[in-house]
């Protein structure tokens, strides 16, 4: 299987599956001499990890599933510093439910990567997905934390904030960043939040899912990061973020809203503030021509229902003859919105995308 690597400096590659003995990732690039709080790394997974509560609330939108997700690092750091070596990061599958999958040993559930990977390989882990699960991201978010350390220490006070803005078809009124770790559903307004998480109750009891936005915010990031023609740094956020599998669209600042703008309103203007560069809006989303302005940098990704849902569906099986149609009727711990856990993952893939670009552009000029 090709496709398990991501970076061209900063380079991160991940393995493992849903339910085999565990998960992690190797990161080569790292710069030597950083000092590599690793307890950070722990935080950014216990954000990620099933089975989170929160104060008062009610979680409906996640799985009951519960993982320590303790994160080993096997290489690459010595007494409290990195190596310049590649980091080895194991995190140990301690909650696998496998008997949960028994039935999908021949069957193809709708919405899953199922019947593709059967048709790629002719062969598939089906306990939990294996590889395609969303388990996958425990290890891109360990990664995410070493790459916003890397990114501290070359900028200073870098901050990568994601939120869920949307959920269950009940948007953010108002935007409050301090909100976002204070409700289950990770949103930036704690009234949507409660709204939210009332109607993802109510669907998760008729057994159904719901999909939803999620926004990131990025400050911090100087101007001239991005490799332009085709290494853009929109591009390659995309491509990060596109890659994580319940995600199915992106866009920065306007996005699609700036089809129906015109030019003058789209236009982000520039003035001078205390002799530094400043922009009146921020409509292209931090980034021009494919690098970074010094805007903050910002966009959002479309989320899809979780397709796992505790209703009868229809699908095919394979059989000795081949192909033949069934009903389906999924079993074991899912989430119900997706929303909440991706924030960290969508976090981490900006982060290892900007630590690339950021190492790429020490060789941009002498």
């Amino acid at each position: 299987m090709a496709g398990n690597t991501i970076g061209t400096i900063f380079r991160v590659t991940t393995f493992g599956e849903s339910h085999g003995a565990g998960l992690g990732c190797i990161i080569d690039g790292v710069p030597a001499g950083l000092a590599l709080d690793e307890a950070k790394i722990q935080t950014a997974l216990d954000r990620r990890k099933p089975g989170q509560s929160f104060a008062g609330q009610n979680n409906a939108s996640v799985t009951s599933r519960k993982e320590d997700d303790k994160a080993e690092i096997l290489s690459g750091v010595f007494e409290g510093k990195t190596e310049g070596t590649p980091i080895a990061l194991v995190i140990r599958n301690t909650s696998q439910r496998s008997k949960d999958y028994g039935n999908l040993a021949s069957s193809f559930r709708p919405g899953h990567a199922d019947f593709t990977y059967f048709e790629k390989y002719g062969f598939r882990d089906y306990r939990g997905g294996g590889r395609a699960s969303g388990r996958e991201t425990a290890a891109r978010v360990a990664a995410g934390e070493i790459a916003r350390q890397v990114l501290c220490a070359l900028f200073g006070d870098v901050r990568i904030t994601a939120y869920t803005k949307r959920a269950a078809g009940i948007s953010c009124g108002k935007i409050d960043l301090g909100a976002i770790e204070k409700n289950s559903l990770r949103a930036a307004d704690i009234d949507a939040a409660n709204a939210m998480n009332e109607r993802i109750e109510e669907l998760r009891r008729s057994g159904d899912s719901a999909g939803g936005i999620v926004e990131c915010i990025v400050s911090g990031i100087p101007a001239g990061l991005g490799e332009p023609v085709f290494s853009k740094l929109d591009a390659e956020i995309s491509r990060a973020v596109m890659s994580v599998g319940a995600v199915k669209g992106i866009e920065f600042g306007a996005g699609f809203g700036a089809a129906d703008m015109t030019g003058s309103e789209d236009n982000d203007e520039m003035r001078l503030g205390g002799g530094a560069v400043e922009f009146g809006s921020n409509n292209a989303g931090g980034i021009l021509g494919g690098i970074s302005n010094g805007n903050e940098i910002v966009f959002r990704a479309a989320i899809k229902p979780v397709p796992s849902i505790f209703r009868e569906q229809k699908t095919i099986r394979t059989g000795g003859s081949g192909f033949s149609e069934t009903d389906l009727l999924i079993e074991g711990r899912h989430d119900v919105c997706l929303c909440p856990r991706i924030v960290p993952v969508i976090e981490a893939m900006a982060a290892i995308t900007l630590a690339d670009m950021a190492l790429q552009n020490r060789a941009a000029r002498i």
